[in-house]
């Protein structure tokens, strides 16, 4: 195994309990809609493609309140994250993806908005481990298209996709390459190629792979 792409939220970190705050004073802010968000939910909705989780959480607003509702959502997600002092990684995380990386090539794959990569990379501390990053915000792409793109961008024959959600195996699919389930993360996907109840087993499984 010579590439791993990555998921993001349920895979790398999980920022759901911090995020509803930001999207709780979105939705009073703007209104328009009677949902009220939390940590479960977003675990739920996150993996999916932003506009997606603006459907299923926003039914009850009209298609111009949606597109506000979400574009608040986003940029107080932003701003409760930067202010965040606390970990919010995964156990092992940063130790692993360091140890990965003298080994292998890493990527980061998600279906979330713009810049919310690289603010990640930022807080966890683990951008000198990533060599290229894709996601739906800056490409309007499926999570398995951007895959793909990654691959073509890298030169990349042989990869696999680490992530929690059916979306995530699916996308994995549709790229042609093997998916390593989080069995600690949001989902519970109805197939997998391999799974790791920590992060830290990747290692062991990048030597057999």
């Amino acid at each position: 195994m010579n590439n791993i792409i990555f998921d993001v939220d349920g895979t790398l970190w999980d920022t759901t309990e911090v995020v509803a705050k930001g999207w709780n004073k979105a939705i009073s802010e703007i209104g328009g809609t009677t949902a009220h968000i939390t940590a479960s939910i977003l675990k739920k909705e996150f993996g999916k493609p932003m506009d997606e989780i603006a459907d299923d959480l926003f039914f009850d607003a009209d298609d111009e309140k949606r597109k506000l509702l979400l574009e608040k959502c986003c940029e107080y997600e932003q701003e409760v994250l930067i202010e965040n002092t606390d970990n919010l990684l995964f156990p092992d995380v940063k130790q692993t993806l360091k140890k990965l990386s003298e080994r292998c090539r890493l990527f980061i794959v998600s279906n979330c908005q713009s810049g919310y990569i690289e603010l990640f990379m930022k807080k966890a501390g683990i951008g000198e481990y990533i060599m290229d990053y894709e996601c739906f915000g800056d490409t309007g792409k499926s999570k398995g298209e951007n895959i793909r793109l990654i691959m073509e961008r890298n030169r990349i024959d042989d990869a696999v996709y680490v992530g929690d959600t059916q979306g995530d195996y699916e996308a994995a699919v549709f790229a042609g390459i093997p998916f390593i389930f989080a069995k600690y993360g949001f989902g519970n996907p109805a197939n997998y190629d391999y799974a790791i109840n920590g992060i830290k087993e990747l290692l062991d499984l990048q030597e057999r792979l």
